[in-house]
Order: structure tokens, then sequence, then C-alpha cells
């Protein structure tokens, strides 16, 4: 069996699958509020104790590679130490998804721990993408360039959608949105992503939920002489974005709050939309034409609202289909982990 563990800051989420990727029991829990994540995981793990010797791999979502790690990766001591020195590249996501492990190879000692990156897809990006025009010498040192994130949420959906309409993936042009509390776009050509939202860190790309997306590079350097370098780090990670302008966290109560006419929420929605707008029209340009734009995540594949009011002034896509693909980001790591 397999056992799937996706570790995030705000929710733990799992599936256990036997080997033909059947869903055999599933799981998961919000987190956003709660003080104590470790007793948090380690009951959710519990859930699935039982299984222990039947527990062959567990597939652990990891957001990083560092550009180290391409394919799944088994873990070992040495591997684990180095994906640790990773997280501050992904303060969002990795630090847990390394409990994750953590906690799994002391509940579950027989198993094979198995890292899979959101980062995987996107190695087939080209230099004229993937390059930051900064100095090489400080690129080359430091390891800085563009890796992409949600990775395993974009394959996913492009797949499957390819299948919903009965196309080949391999043969097809494709924008997909994951939309979720981070949010990113994807373009996607003949199989292969060719250019992606976010970059270096997942904090590139879209405004987010309270991810500040794409600034100035100025406004931080006016910002560091005033404000110590981790309190900026907190703020354009959890303060800044949809958070930052209308003081919200959650679509929903975004949505709810516009309802009822709160103007700093309306504005926050519409320049979440816009923003995401700017770069689906960026990537039509690339691509030269969408047959397939998906949305997917929290937010894509839950909102038909916040997708009508993305696609409805892009008269560019009458000829493209559209379609909203709930993710399963759990049964994606499954198939690679399978594999292993």
């Amino acid at each position: 069996m397999i056992l799937v563990l996706n570790c995030g800051s705000q929710s733990i989420k799992w599936k256990l699958f036997d080997n033909n990727l059947k869903v055999k029991k599933e799981g998961g829990v919000s987190v956003f509020e709660s003080k104590n994540y470790e007793k948090v995981l380690l009951g959710e793990l519990s859930k699935v104790k039982k299984y222990e010797n039947e527990i062959a791999k567990i597939g652990h979502r990891v957001v990083h590679n560092g550009g180290k790690f391409k394919s799944p990766l088994v873990i070992n001591r040495n591997n684990l130490e180095n994906l640790e020195k990773l997280n501050h590249l992904a303060p969002l996501h990795n630090p847990y998804n390394i409990l994750g492990i953590k906690f799994s190879q002391s509940v579950f000692p027989k198993a094979r721990q198995i890292a899979v990156f959101d980062t995987g897809f996107f190695s087939t990006l080209s230099e004229k993408v993937y390059i930051y025009p900064i100095p090489e010498k400080i690129r080359k040192k430091y390891k800085i360039r563009k890796f992409g994130f949600h990775g395993t949420s974009h394959e996913y959906a492009a797949r499957r959608g390819s299948e919903i309409i009965g196309k080949d993936f391999k043969k097809l042009k494709i924008i997909t949105c994951h939309l979720g509390g981070g949010a990113s776009i994807t373009a996607i050509d003949k199989g292969k992503a060719i250019d992606t939202s976010m970059g270096f860190t997942p904090m590139e790309g879209l405004v987010m939920m309270t991810r500040s997306g794409n600034i100035d590079p100025g406004i931080i350097l006016n910002l560091e002489s005033r404000i110590k370098n981790k309190e900026l780090d907190r703020i354009l990670n959890y303060e800044s974005g949809i958070k930052g302008i209308c003081g919200l966290s959650d679509m929903r109560d975004v949505l709810a709050a516009v309802k009822k006419n709160n103007r700093r929420a309306k504005l926050a929605l519409d320049i979440f939309v816009y923003s995401i707008q700017k770069y689906i029209g960026a990537y039509f340009t690339i691509l030269g034409g969408c047959d397939l734009l998906i949305f997917t995540g929290a937010i894509g594949s839950g909102s038909a609202k916040i997708v009508n009011m993305i696609c409805r002034p892009l008269p560019i896509f009458k000829n493209t289909k559209v379609l909203s693909i709930k993710s399963d980001e759990e049964l994606a790591i499954a198939k690679k982990v399978l594999n292993v």
C-alpha cells in the first residue's frame, strides 16, 4: 500500500492507496489556527497506524528542491539534511514537508519514504526563462534561478484536462491556473512546462492570499533599512497579498465581504483577478494560442464566480476549451511513488 502525506502550513491531507491506486482511506485537517502542529500530525498518522505492516511506501509532497533533486527521491539521512537546508526558500511549505517525513519515519519505520517535488515538473524550462538578469557570479554562488512551484498540481490538471476532452496531452497548448492560498500559472506546450509564474521562491508572480507576488524590488530595499529582515520576510509571506489589501486571508470571507459591498474586499478581488488575467494573456502569446485553459486549486475549482470574472473580458479565448478540475495532488504523487 502507498500512503501519501501532504503537509502544509495551513492543512494536513493524506490518502491511503492500494497498489491499484484505489483510495482505501483518506483524511485531513486544517491546522491554520492550531498551536500544536506536531500533535495534530501525530493524530492524523495514528488513523492509519493499523496498516503499518501493509504500507510499503510513503510519498511526501516537498515544495522546493533547490535545484538539487528533480525526480522523486528516496529519503535517507544525508539527503534529508540537505533538504532541511532549503527551508528558508519556501518557509510556508518546506519546514512542514520535512516534519511530515520525520514523523512518518518514526511512526512507520519499515516504510520507504519518498519525496516528490513541486519543482520537478519545471526541469524543462529554458535558460531564457529560468535565468534572472543579475550578475552570473552571484547567480552561481547562491544558486539563484527560477524553479517554479505547484508542479504536481499543474501536471495533474493538464493531463486530466487532456483526458476529459479526449486529446493527446503531448499535442496541446495548455494554460493551467492553480488558485488557492498560494497561486501560480503555467504554460505547457506539447507536454512540457515552458514558463510558470512562481520563481526562485513561491513568492513571485500572482497576488496571493497572504503573499505579495510581484512587487518592485526597490520596495524591499527601501523597507530593509526600516524593518528587520525576519519581520520583512513575515510581512511579505504572511501579511501581504489580499490580506494586506483588505485584512482577510480566506477567499470565502473575501467573497462574503464583496456581497456586503465592502470596498476594500472588492478592490482586493479585482487586483487578484487582474494579476491572473495579465499572466494568462502573456502565456497565450508565448504559446501562440491555447487549446485548453484549466482552473484548479481550492479557488480555481471551487469558485465559478472568480473563474467567470477572469474569463469574461478575455475574447482571445473564444475558441479555447475552459475547464475547472478539482486538484488531486495525492493521486498524482501516488502515481510517481508507485514507479520508484
